[in-house]
């Protein structure tokens, strides 16, 4: 059990660490060579921190986090309006975080809070900016930047050396490929690439391997096809594509969760489609 400002008896900590003595410490943490840990710090039982390791700030490990060298968690946003704060930074239960990740706090401005769900990979030298939210079983490949208040939902990739502009939402599922640039938001699904990044097409490996049926496969093809139809028409406006689906398809959760997604409001509006491709048949990581 966690104890308050009190190291817990299992804890292992390595003589050259820094573990501030008001730091919470839970059951069967460890804390590796030259870590720091800073005194508003929680590590939930069974955290794992490899060396060269600091975590500042009102941060919160939640149960079975690891965390490899030289990531930094918690420490001050990039944000000049930023005065010192006492925001949040939390890592949901068994995410694990790779080699020279930086992730920093949120900023009153924001959520006052960035926030990682569970069983999250954040691969090596990713940056997770201050107010992003990122959903649970999310994966962030090598190299990946996100500006402030970006939203990842759950099950979605981001793939390696791609930039996520500040508010930009990803949807549930969503595929962004290798050395994207994204400026506007991923639709639940979706799938995304090049420079500026545009829709290719729905993430259908993902679909598959969540266990998406051929029936459902095929009204998602089709609902897809209405929305953004194949060479790019624009004879009906959007709004009136997404009636239209809703009217044939909104019984799917899937499709409805895509459309509830496309009618939110936004910051940034919706990733476009690429020229000429209204539906893709590139499978999606």
């Amino acid at each position: 059990m966690q104890i308050a400002g009190k190291r817990s008896d299992s804890a292992e900590i390595h003589a050259t660490a820094l573990v501030d003595e008001r730091a919470r410490v839970g059951d069967n943490v460890r804390i590796g060579p030259w870590c720091v840990v800073g005194p508003h710090v929680t590590l939930g039982d069974g955290v794992h921190l490899h060396a060269s390791v600091i975590v500042d700030g009102h941060t919160t490990l939640r149960e079975g986090v690891e965390v490899y060298p030289f990531v930094t968690i918690g420490m001050a946003p990039q944000d000049l309006k930023y005065a010192g704060e006492p925001t949040l930074c939390e890592i949901g239960a068994h995410t694990i975080i790779r080699e020279n990740v930086t992730i920093h706090r949120g900023t009153a401005q924001g959520h006052a809070l960035t926030k990682i769900g569970e069983r999250c990979l954040i691969m090596a030298n990713a940056h997770v900016a201050h107010d992003c939210v990122l959903g649970d079983r999310v994966i962030i490949v090598n190299n990946v930047v996100m500006g402030g208040h970006v939203e990842i939902a759950d099950d979605a990739k981001v793939m390696g050396s791609a930039a996520l502009h500040q508010f930009v939402r990803v949807g549930r599922g969503a595929v962004v490929g290798g050395v994207c640039g994204v400026e506007m938001d991923v639709i639940p699904y979706g799938s995304v690439l090049g420079n500026r990044a545009r829709l290719v097409g729905l993430n259908w490996i993902g679909l598959k391997r969540s266990g998406v049926g051929p029936e459902e496969m095929q009204a998602m093809r089709r609902a897809f096809r209405t929305l953004y139809p194949r060479h790019g028409s624009t004879d009906v406006v959007l709004e009136a594509r997404i009636a239209e689906v809703r009217r044939e398809y909104g019984h799917l959760q899937r499709i409805a969760e895509m459309l509830d997604f496309m009618e939110a409001p936004s910051r940034r509006g919706l990733t476009r489609v690429a020229r000429n491709e209204g539906l893709s048949e590139t499978e999606g990581a």
